[in-house]
């Protein structure tokens, strides 16, 4: 709940680590609209899905909206981009998710909007997730691993 994270991460709480060997940057995950009254005691947020629309955080309509909140309370935004999204495979319910990688046009797409929002970060979801198809690195498809 909320009022741990504050015991943790406000320089009051009860078992703050602020100012200690083991004080750091701490991220929350932004979902929902109603989320920012609870991110005030983590130092920034993250959006971190690859599918637009997914959630408030992941839909790119609001990325400039939640970097104002996040330069009003002096906060770190995290857009997080992907190549597009496909977890079918592993998930064949979740079809009303996928998204296109449209020849690289979807994560260009992320990435202007990233840049547009002027996220502080931009983290990247991800670079091998396969069984969520937003994998980045290099690789070859099955058939064609094969034959190498």
């Amino acid at each position: 709940p909320l009022s741990e994270w504050a015991q943790l991460l406000q320089p009051a709480g009860a078992y703050s680590v602020r100012n200690t060997d083991v004080d750091g940057v701490f991220i929350g995950l932004w979902l929902e609209e109603r989320h920012s009254d609870s991110l005030h005691v983590f130092d920034g947020f993250y959006t971190y899905f690859a599918a637009t629309g997914f959630s408030y955080g992941s839909s790119l309509y609001n990325w400039k909206a939640m970097a104002g909140w996040a330069r009003e309370h002096d906060k770190v935004f995290i857009a997080s981009v992907g190549p597009g999204y496909d977890d079918t495979k592993i998930r064949p319910w979740n079809v009303h998710n996928k998204r296109a990688r449209d020849n690289g046009r979807y994560y260009e797409a992320m990435w202007r909007a990233a840049i547009e929002a002027e996220a502080t970060i931009v983290s990247i979801t991800s670079y091998n997730e396969w069984g969520e198809g937003t994998q980045i690195e290099p690789a070859l498809d099955g058939l064609e691993a094969q034959k190498e």
